[in-house]
């Protein structure tokens, strides 16, 4: 917000002390922490650095590098309070707003054959969120698409199980994630909902089209809207008596099986 000007006493003289000119008054911040996290978000050209606090230890290992702002050399004890005693800070935290996201629509110009979504039907936990954008980001997936409702805010916790992948990969909040389904489809992508009483294996399910993947919360699974918006469903080939995985373990499987058939792995080169 910025500060209006001291009201002036007939003369035009200020009232009161003038402020100190400074420039627009950046947006407020959350904390990021932990060191992928934060590194990050520093080599993001996309965030707006405020506050850079470390421990140390981590100072001497900065020390050497290129960043975007001065470190704030503190105790450990001084991060606890900024972040929270139970968080896995490891020394070092930055202050910064959220990043800005694309518009889903935004994204649905550049679909081709090798493009891939992850959609996630009601998973609140941020650290299987942090863990499914982490593989996003290994697996090169265009976006991670969320219900606004339902849904974990981008918190620290989150980027930290991301370990800097929210950087690469942008989450995309939809209003409505049965109408976000029918555009992924108005747009050409495959939409595989994972369901582990599908009859169909996920290997039978792909095509040559460009894929997005919808994984419901553990136990409650697809919503019914959600269920009915996917092409077809899908089951990992998991064992009968053990066919829970974790959704981000599914996430991270899912994907893998899709790049595999994407870009099939070149045979072993044997000798003899």
């Amino acid at each position: 917000m910025s500060m209006r000007p001291p009201p002036r006493r007939p003369g035009g003289k200020p009232a009161g002390p003038v402020p100190t000119r400074r420039g627009p008054a950046a947006p407020p911040g959350g904390w990021l922490f932990g060191t992928h996290a934060v590194e990050a978000a520093l080599a993001n050209p996309k965030r707006i650095p405020q506050r850079l606090v470390v421990t140390a230890e981590v100072a001497q290992t900065l020390g050497t590098r290129r960043l975007p702002l001065p470190m704030e050399v503190v105790e450990r004890v001084f991060i606890d309070r900024l972040v929270g005693p139970q968080a896995v800070h490891q020394g070092i935290a930055l202050q910064t707003p959220a990043l800005e996201q694309p518009a889903l629509h935004d994204l649905l110009g550049d679909v081709t054959q090798q493009t891939r979504f992850l959609v996630l039907d009601q998973v609140t936990d941020p650290h299987n969120v942090g863990a499914i954008l982490r593989s996003a980001a290994a697996f090169g997936a265009a976006a991670v698409v969320l219900p606004d409702r339902g849904a974990p805010a981008e918190t620290a916790v989150l980027a930290k199980a991301a370990s800097g992948a929210m950087e690469r990969v942008p989450l995309v909040r939809v209003v409505n994630l049965a109408r976000a389904l029918d555009d992924l489809k108005t747009a050409g992508v495959w939409c595989i909902g994972l369901d582990g009483t599908a009859q169909t294996t996920l290997a039978d399910a792909l095509t040559d089209q460009a894929t997005a993947l919808v994984l419901g919360a553990e136990g409650s699974g697809l919503r019914r809207l959600t269920t009915e918006r996917c092409d077809t469903l899908a089951r990992l080939p998991t064992v009968a008596d053990f066919a829970s995985l974790n959704v981000s373990n599914a996430a991270a499987i899912a994907l893998y099986a899709v790049s595999a058939r994407a870009k099939p792995l070149a045979p072993h080169q044997g000798v003899g």
